[in-house]
């Protein structure tokens, strides 16, 4: 079962605090390098994993999506979903996704933000949702890029100089880490970029792009608290094909 971290009330009201809890989509300076990976929406049936407070739900319908399914394992979130305005096309439910069954070919996009580097077994998930799409149907999702995994204190390094580094820490050894971040004792599954990229292949998906995210030079004139992400990735943006 995947650790269920955000219905704890500390990280709940952390989580509730940041630019993207507060502003959706428009504040997460990602979004628009993930919207640009998207089909046309017209008409799909999405499944949504790890939905949180349904902002890629609504904005899905706005842009024509046929349905949204989204499902996430906190309860919170999906309250939180509910409460932001409700959409006959959209359907919200409690999912572990540790344990996700899916009816086969039912979606033609699987979209997730931020949410497989809490899942331990990934492969699984792979093949669970290669299953669930149609022929042609697409996966994108974003992940915390394994650099950014590698570090059990996630904290710069800085020298006499003051110069930043980032201290990876023991990248080729796989499993949980666990790190403090907005509460104590949040558990994450790092895994190598290789590894995670053949698990795709694996599952018999094909890759469309690869981004390893970082901020444009827009993106540091808008919001100078990015600078830090210039020195390495935090973020893995990934499209695929089923």
């Amino acid at each position: 079962m995947a650790q269920n971290i955000y219905d704890n009330p500390d990280f709940f009201k952390g989580y509730s605090q940041l630019s993207r809890s507060v502003e959706g989509l428009a504040g997460a300076p990602e979004w628009p390098t993930l919207r640009g990976l998207l089909p046309d929406l017209n008409g799909q049936k999405i499944v949504d994993l790890g939905c949180g407070y349904g902002w890629f739900a609504r904005w899905a319908v706005e842009h024509g999506a046929q349905s949204v399914s989204g499902l996430d394992v906190s309860k919170k979130m999906l309250e939180r979903a509910v409460a932001e305005g409700q959409d006959p096309r959209i359907t919200y439910q409690l999912a572990d996704l540790e344990l996700l069954q899916l009816p086969s070919a039912s979606f033609t996009l699987a979209y997730s933000s931020l949410a497989f580097h809490y899942i331990a077994d990934l492969s699984r998930l792979f093949r669970v949702l290669h299953d669930a799409l149609t022929p042609g149907g697409k996966l994108v999702f974003s992940i915390e890029h394994p650099i950014f995994m590698a570090s059990l204190r996630p904290e710069w390094v800085i020298d006499e100089q003051g110069h930043k580094s980032w201290p990876v820490d023991h990248y080729q050894v796989e499993g949980p880490r666990s790190t403090d971040w907005l509460s104590e004792g949040v558990i994450k599954q790092h895994r190598t970029l290789g590894t995670l990229l053949n698990l795709l292949i694996e599952r018999g998906f094909t890759l469309d792009h690869i981004n390893e995210w970082g901020p444009s030079p827009q993106d540091l004139a808008d919001r100078p608290a990015l600078a830090d992400e210039v020195h390495r990735p935090m973020m893995l943006i990934v499209a695929a094909s089923r």
